[in-house]
């Protein structure tokens, strides 16, 4: 539904496109249509479909392909336009990080540019509004916020979680903050200790390391990272995956 409606809104609804698209529903409707009328969700079909030549997809008929099939074209349209543009930005950040680096020596940091990198940090608190904010939070603390918010959106629970409640050593850490230099792009990134053990994954940051995107500053700003703690009890007392567990605890 979101993404029709941004489509909608960005493109118009006379767009010849967007009308097509939407089939004369709302993007709302269009949406319920699509996801109830697919039959992709089947393993089975989506096997069958694997199989085929290109003449035999072409033929298939479906909700989701015959969509995909009517973006395809313009989709790739667009994104030819746009990587065309990206590239001459690229060029034009490389000169100008040419030019930083001529004037301020290795006293900067580079841009951010998706190639391999390190960032190292500390994992500690910080201070907020006169109350120190720790550095780990833990399960009892996400059951505790999602009841104080009667388990309502965005603070509810997933029903296998409730029903596990009673599964979990509710002191496990959940996520920890650090004050590693990140910035948009970092999510997914593993974090590793001093003695090169994995410890989390990097996923997002507070609302103060904003400013990180201009400048660092370890005050308040913190990446924020999923625990790997959390993640092998929730694999395991959650999600009933003991032997992705061991396999991954067994990984050298």
């Amino acid at each position: 539904t979101d993404s029709l409606t941004d489509f909608a809104s960005q493109f118009g609804a006379g767009n010849p496109l967007v009308q097509k698209v939407l089939a004369g529903k709302s993007p709302r409707a269009r949406a319920a249509e699509l996801v109830s009328g697919t039959k992709l969700k089947d393993v089975a079909v989506r096997k069958d479909l694997y199989g085929k030549d290109a003449a035999a997809l072409q033929a298939a008929h479906d909700p989701m392909l015959d969509l995909a099939r009517l973006v395809d074209a313009p989709a790739r349209g667009a994104r030819k336009i746009y990587d065309a543009q990206e590239e001459i930005k690229k060029q034009a950040y490389a000169e100008i990080a040419r030019a930083r680096f001529a004037i301020e020596g290795t006293g900067s940091y580079p841009d951010a540019t998706f190639t391999l990198r390190l960032s190292y940090g500390t994992v500690r608190g910080y201070e907020q509004d006169g109350k120190q904010i720790p550095a780990f939070t833990d399960f009892a603390g996400l059951y505790q916020r999602s009841a104080e918010h009667d388990n309502r959106p965005p603070f509810d629970l997933p029903r296998r979680w409730i029903d596990r409640k009673a599964n979990l050593n509710l002191a496990t850490h959940f996520d920890f903050v650090s004050d590693a230099d990140i910035i948009g792009g970092n999510s997914g990134s593993p974090v590793v200790n001093k003695d090169n053990e994995f410890v989390g994954i990097i996923f997002d940051g507070n609302i103060q390391s904003l400013v990180l995107d201009c400048i660092f500053t370890d005050t308040q700003a913190r990446a924020v990272s999923v625990d790997s703690a959390a993640i092998v009890e929730a694999l395991r007392k959650v999600y009933d995956a003991q032997p992705l567990v061991d396999e991954l605890l067994s990984a050298k």
